[in-house]
């Protein structure tokens, strides 16, 4: 946890900035699901009081990425097998979407954009970079579908998620099938073709759902 302490300046309020901290650390996985958040030493680590670290952990309970337990006090959250499933399913449909209206929209830019990204994702050995690239890739996908509430409802439910990816990524077999969906999602977006970008995209998710509900079935069996 000693990486939350970056960057202490507040140009938020202590709360967000607790919150923004915190937030990171989640979904880039380095507070893990099911970890416990003891409040004393989050307010060590970050150089506030607990006030605004209780603050924050609600603030992130309101965003399913903390669970609030009376008496045991706060750990990441942690979805079963089947609740993970289940937010894969709403990404699939809501991501699913977005593409296929984004499509006849794509230009030239946004295609070299694409490309670019999917060069540096091939690029970088750091797990955390691809991540971000990861996302980039995606978004920028959906933004030319110019529907913003949309791209604010994806976002919210890929947060959601995002803590159980960092923990299988650098599997070999992962980095090699992502590569080969990423590089058909992006010939469909070469075509316009909304239809296939769609597929395109909802075939990579429920791949990527697979693994991870794999993942978590182990870590819940103790396997």
């Amino acid at each position: 946890m000693q990486s939350l302490a970056r960057d202490l300046n507040f140009p938020q309020t202590r709360e967000e900035f607790v919150a923004a901290r915190l937030r990171e650390a989640i979904l880039r996985g380095d507070l893990i699901p099911g970890e416990k958040l003891d409040e004393n030493a989050l307010a060590e680590i970050l150089g506030v009081s607990r006030t605004p670290i209780r603050s924050a952990l609600r603030v992130l309970a309101a965003e399913n990425l903390v669970e609030l337990h009376p008496h045991r006090g706060a750990v990441v959250g942690m979805l079963s097998p089947d609740e993970l499933q289940e937010i894969y399913m709403v990404r699939a449909v809501l991501e699913g979407t977005a593409a296929r209206m984004a499509a006849p929209q794509i230009d030239d830019a946004r295609l070299a954009a694409l490309e670019a990204i999917l060069e540096e994702m091939d690029a970088t050995s750091d797990p955390d970079h691809w991540l971000v690239l990861n996302n980039r890739f995606h978004t920028t996908i959906y933004q030319a579908a110019n529907r913003p509430r949309l791209l604010s409802i994806i976002e919210y439910v890929r947060n959601i998620s995002a803590p159980y990816i960092r923990q299988f990524i650098e599997r070999p077999d992962h980095t090699r099938s992502s590569r080969e969906d990423h590089q058909r999602m992006l010939e469909a977006c070469r075509k316009r073709d909304g239809v296939l970008v769609e597929q395109e995209v909802k075939k990579h998710l429920e791949d990527v759902a697979k693994a991870n509900v794999e993942f978590v079935e182990l870590a819940v069996n103790g396997s």
